[in-house]
């Protein structure tokens, strides 16, 4: 007997009604995924041979993972959609929800896109790039996370923080969306100079196979498709960003209620640990003249901005580049720092505060909260914007 799909996933629903399926209880046989229905391919891309002096031979290394959905409607958009995470959680952070809800990868697939999924270089299921360096660093913790992804309005760190009402849960360890999420957040590669440069060439790699094609990145995982961008950017249709996770010369890790806690000197060349191509031409990071501007405080932070001479990044400006940032996110504090660098630096930049558009309530895991439909529905109009359809 042959059964069709609707029959299937109606005796699925029927056993799922008489069964709990909240959050990870979705993994029950008796219950019915949240996906869309896909075809998938994995595919490793990019990296080389490299003599293994422990193991006299060769290995594989700087390999980056990549994934491949083609939904079962078919695919009627012209440009592909790249997903990167910041690595923590790994690509298929995009999949679903911590709470079993859909994931991004299943609206855009419903939107008749090809989906790729990414595992960065040197974490998740990216080729190791680093061995000498294991273990790998922690890419977070449960004061973390608390603090600047899920439940910053519990320490009230900055003011906007009051506002933060879209997490699955209340955000705090043992919550079962807050420990699904934990879970995920996988150790991460300490050598992040070698990981630019390998994701740099895997990232170009992919786009020569697959592209031209949309960008969209969560979190430090936007450093690649800039670092695409400079390397390949008649590759790239347009970079969509969910709030960043660069701060000009800077990095800023948790939060708390002092300002300058968890600031840090990072990322010498303004937006990347890596050579990026200025003009006029940097060849060493003490090229660039700085400025701080601004007072810093917890609502509003200050910025370090080039001071003169002012060098643009031509490649980078080729790219449409779109930041969003939600409005009870540790990032409202302090994203116009990107957003002003970059214009600086000659790209044009679209900043939408999802707070200006009635979408309220968002912290920076904004594309797992409960109204990220919501905000894909924001980024789709975008690209529509870019390409008229």
């Amino acid at each position: 007997m042959r059964f069709s799909l609707s029959l299937v996933a109606a005796l699925v629903g029927s056993a799922a009604a008489a069964t709990n399926c909240d959050g990870l209880n979705q993994i029950k046989k008796e219950c019915s995924s949240q996906e869309s229905f896909y075809k998938r391919d994995y595919f490793y891309v990019g990296g080389n041979y490299q003599y293994n002096t422990a193991l006299s031979s060769d290995i594989w290394v700087n390999a980056m993972y990549v994934e491949k959905l083609t939904g079962l409607g078919g695919v009627w958009r012209p440009y592909p959609i790249v997903l990167f995470t910041a690595g923590v959680p790994s690509g298929a952070g995009w999949l679903n929800t911590p709470d079993g809800r859909k994931g991004w990868a299943s609206y855009f697939l419903d939107n008749g896109y090809q989906v790729y999924i990414v595992d960065q270089t040197g974490m998740g299921r990216g080729g190791q790039n680093d061995i000498a360096s294991w273990p790998l660093k922690l890419a977070t913790t449960v004061k973390i996370t608390e603090n600047a992804y899920t439940a910053p309005e519990l320490i009230n760190p900055y003011p906007q923080s009051q506002n933060h009402t879209q997490w699955p849960g209340n955000g705090t360890q043992g919550d079962p969306a807050f420990d699904a999420l934990v879970k995920s957040m996988i150790p991460i590669t300490t050598n992040v100079v070698l990981q630019e440069t390998t994701m740099r060439a895997a990232g170009c790699a992919l786009l020569n196979l697959i592209g031209p094609a949309f960008t969209i990145s969560h979190s430090i995982g936007s450093t690649y498709p800039l670092l695409m961008s400079d390397e390949c950017p008649t590759l790239l249709k347009g970079n969509i960003n969910l709030e960043p996770g660069n701060i000009p010369f800077q990095s800023y890790v948790g939060n708390s209620t002092v300002p300058a806690v968890g600031r840090t000197t990072s990322r010498p060349w303004g937006l990347t640990n890596t050579p990026i191509g200025y003009s006029p031409t940097v060849t060493t990071p003490s090229e660039i003249n700085t400025v701080t501007v601004g007072n810093d405080t917890a609502a509003l932070r200050s910025c370090i901005m080039q001071a003169s001479p002012i060098h643009t990044l031509p490649n980078v400006a080729k790219v449409p580049y779109v930041l969003l940032t939600g409005s009870a996110s540790p990032h409202i504090t302090y994203d116009h720092c990107m957003v002003n660098y970059l214009n600086q630096a000659g790209v044009s930049t679209t900043w939408i505060k999802l707070g200006d558009v009635g979408i309220k309530g968002n912290a920076h895991f904004m594309f797992l909260e409960k109204n990220n439909m919501e905000i894909a529905a924001v980024v789709s109009k975008w690209i529509s914007s870019i390409v008229g359809w």
